[in-house]
Parts: C-alpha cells; structure tokens; sequence
C-alpha cells in the first residue's frame, strides 16, 4: 500500500505543475483521494462484500465528487486531474498511467449484464467532458480530445475528437496533419479556412467584374474571362 501511495503521489508531481508538495497533494487532490478510496472499496468487492465496497464508493463520491465503480479494474499510474464529475463505470478497465481530466464518463450502452464499460490501454489521455460508450478499446498511447464523445474502437497511437468521436490522426499517418489549437488536430477549422478562402477569392471576381461592367459602354458585351 505505502509503495502504491508513494506511485501515485509521484505520478501527480509528473503530471500538474501545480503540485508543490506531498503535504498538498494529500489534503487538496480529489483525484488523489478517490484512487486511494477506489482501492479499498475493490479489495472489498473482489472479498464479495458488495454492499460496503458500494457504501465506500458511495462516501468517495460524496467527498471528491468522482464515481468509480467498485468493480473498476484500475492499472498503476493513473492519475485524476480535478476530477469533479467524472463517472467510471463498474465493467471498466484502464490500463497502466492513464489520465482523465474533469467531467470524463467511461459509460455503459446496455442494460445487460456484463462486460459494457470501455477498456482503456496503458498510457491513454482523455480531454475534459469526453465520453467514452461502450465496450470498446481505446488503444494505447491514444489521445480523446475535450468534448468528444466516443463509441467505437480507437486504435492505438490515434487522436480523436468530435461528436461522434473519429479518428483525426494515426502516427504514421501522412495524409493528416497533427496540428491544431493546443497540439489537437481542428479539421473542422481547417475546412472553415478552406471555405473563407473560397469565398474571399468569389468576392474579388465579381467585385472585377462589376468594375468592368460599370466601366464598359453602354450596349458592349463584356467578357467574364470564363
């Protein structure tokens, strides 16, 4: 347990340059307290004694306003940034220094029992109020933009943003280009740009040729240049 506490804490001071001491991080990170709740309450559910992992759980989500599932399975290095209102659902399964900002819901489609919350791979990034639906599989060292929500298979090394979530890179991949405000691809903005180009460029035709029709003799015909 000690070595745990010493990961995570070490984890948070890699991760937010806000941390300036352990004396901090264990009064004012949320994040910090419902990982340390997360893991008595899932010893407790795998000892099936269900009703006071959820009652944990339940005094978690109270305290750091995060949900987690006592059924979550939750791989080393993962670290919660401010963490109010992310939800993790019970058939969850995240992988080794995993990182979700605020407002994150790792969500269920189904109310079948069984495997329906999404797995994520070792080293994923997930965006402020992203969700993420489903059975799926984010696949490692990938990124889910802020917003965006996700419900189908995310292959690893991509980024993905939108509604619905869609891939807009892949290492690897030439055709698009991983650029965009704060190092997320906006292909969206990109068309925009292409559009207000377009646009520009029909303005200043027919700004010419009014011109030369208001310049021409009554009566001539005037060439277009088309």
């Amino acid at each position: 347990m000690l070595r745990s506490i010493r990961n995570d804490i070490k984890v948070i001071f890699e991760r937010d340059p806000a941390a300036r001491s352990v004396l901090e991080i264990f009064l004012c990170y949320p994040g910090f307290h419902a990982v340390r709740f997360h893991h008595l309450a899932h010893w407790l559910w795998k000892r099936d004694v269900r009703v006071l992992a959820r009652f944990v759980s339940h005094i978690s989500r109270s305290l750091t306003g995060i949900e987690i599932h006592p059924g979550a399975t939750i791989g080393e290095g993962f670290f919660i940034d401010h963490g109010m209102g992310v939800v993790i659902g019970e058939t969850a399964e995240i992988g080794k220094d995993v990182t979700l900002y605020h407002g994150v819901t790792l969500g269920g489609t189904s109310w079948n029992k069984g495997k329906r919350h999404p797995t994520l791979e070792d080293n994923v990034i997930v965006g402020a109020g992203a969700a993420i639906l489903g059975p799926i599989r984010v696949g490692h060292d990938s990124k889910i933009g802020s917003g965006s929500v996700v419900n189908k298979e995310v292959p690893p090394n991509s980024t993905v943003v939108g509604i619905p979530g869609r891939v807009v890179y892949r290492e690897g991949n030439v055709y698009n280009d991983p650029t965009g405000v704060a190092g997320t691809p906006d292909p969206e903005g990109k068309a925009i740009t292409c559009l207000t180009e377009q646009i520009f460029a029909l303005e200043q035709k027919l700004e010419e040729l009014t011109k030369r029709l208001d310049e021409a003799p009554r009566g001539a015909e005037v060439r277009t240049g088309t």
